[in-house]
């Protein structure tokens, strides 16, 4: 993987709180990004009506600008159609650009496999690609490519005046990195795109994963094989 044409800017700007929800049989982690009376709704997962019920109770009075997916599997898209249902079917639903059409197979593969029936969430209404911007309240998520887990994985950092954080979906686990045997998976992406995360990201970067416990990129550095393999590769 050929280094990435951008670097992030790294300047503080504005605050964040992050609430995660872990929900479904398969415990995805859903995250309620909040900046001031401002949301964005990160891999909603499983049971939408359920999530936006949560957020409600958890975060009165603020209004959910964007359902943000970082890949196309049916565990991290399967919640948009109900949220969507209940907050508003103007509330944006952004995928990358690359999985967007991923989206439909990614479901019959859960269902077929897995026995697990997810909703369809439907056409995207913003395609995202590297260097894009999500902003809400006073902060703002920064978009970059991390194939390998899927085609078209995203990671979303965002450098506010509490610290770097990045939402990293399945791409990185603490010691190791998401799968890579499931349809579009490639193990030779996916250690590229994990060079390109401990290039890209300062070590103090709070990781956000899709079914584990946090991370940092110090941490992943410093212990995570896989990562130091992808740090090797120019």
């Amino acid at each position: 993987m050929a280094d990435t044409p951008f670097a992030l800017d790294l300047a503080p700007r504005g605050r964040m709180s992050i609430d995660c929800m872990v929900n479904g049989p398969i415990e995805t982690n859903t995250y309620f990004a909040v900046s001031g009376d401002e949301a964005v709704i990160i891999d909603p997962a499983w049971d939408g009506a359920e999530l936006a019920r949560q957020f409600a109770l958890r975060h009165p009075g603020v209004t959910v600008r964007a359902l943000v997916c970082t890949h196309g599997h049916a565990d991290h898209v399967g919640g948009v159609a109900g949220l969507r249902r209940v907050l508003g079917a103007d509330v944006p639903y952004l995928i990358s650009r690359r999985d967007a059409s991923f989206v439909p197979g990614a479901l019959e593969h859960m269902r077929a496999n897995w026995g697990f029936e997810m909703e369809d969430p439907g056409e995207p209404t913003r395609l995202l690609d590297e260097g894009d911007e999500i902003s809400f309240g006073d902060v703002r998520l920064q978009v970059f490519d991390v194939p390998g887990h899927t085609p078209g994985g995203v990671v979303l950092f965002a450098a506010t005046e509490e610290g770097n954080l990045a939402f990293v979906g399945d791409t990185l686990f603490p010691g190791r990195h998401g799968r890579t045997d499931l349809e579009g998976g490639s193990e030779a992406e996916i250690i590229g795109s994990l060079g390109k995360m401990a290039r890209l990201m300062p070590d103090d970067t709070l990781c956000l994963i899709g079914h584990d416990e946090t991370t940092t990129i110090g941490a992943e550095r410093s212990s995570n094989p896989f990562m130091a393999r992808g740090l090797r590769r120019r």
